[in-house]
């Protein structure tokens, strides 16, 4: 019973050398296999970072150009929004000094209302004119960069 004994140990301890000399040869190639695909998954993470990167210049790029815009708008807009101030201001006066001058000319004229009205008037329009610049300002500044862009749509 002894030698069986004996005999079972060595054949197991042969079977236990096999069975290590069979999983280190499988864990050789699986892991060769590994390391192929994870070459493979960190050359495809390395080409969606890129990518990403592209995106996020393109996208910041996008937020500065359209950021600049909104800016310059708004500067035309307070601009813009004086002119129209300025405007109402002098066509106020230009409505009161008119009143002046009918109850004037129904009371007998005077030189100084006429000039004042005049003066009034002359400045209304000034104001005037300087607002519809401001506006055509702002007009062109919207239509230039679509005229701008058109070329390279085309092409």
């Amino acid at each position: 019973m002894s030698d069986i004994s004996t005999l079972e140990g060595r054949i197991t301890a042969a079977l236990d050398r096999i069975r290590r000399g069979i999983e280190t040869q499988g864990v050789g190639e699986a892991d060769a296999e590994l390391q192929i695909a994870l070459k493979n998954e960190r050359a495809t993470n390395a080409e969606l970072v890129e990518r990403v990167r592209g995106l996020k210049e393109r996208q910041d790029t996008q937020v500065a150009s359209l950021t600049e815009r909104v800016e310059k708008q708004r500067a035309q807009l307070a601009a813009y929004d004086a002119q129209l101030q300025t405007l109402r201001s002098s066509n106020a006066q230009l409505r009161e000094l008119n009143t002046k001058l009918r109850d004037a000319v129904t009371q007998g004229l005077s030189p100084e209302l006429i000039n004042e009205a005049v003066a009034a008037e002359l400045q209304a329009l000034q104001d005037q004119r300087s607002a519809e610049a401001t506006e055509i300002d702002a007009i062109l500044s919207e239509l230039k960069p679509l005229v701008e862009e058109t070329p390279h749509a085309a092409g």
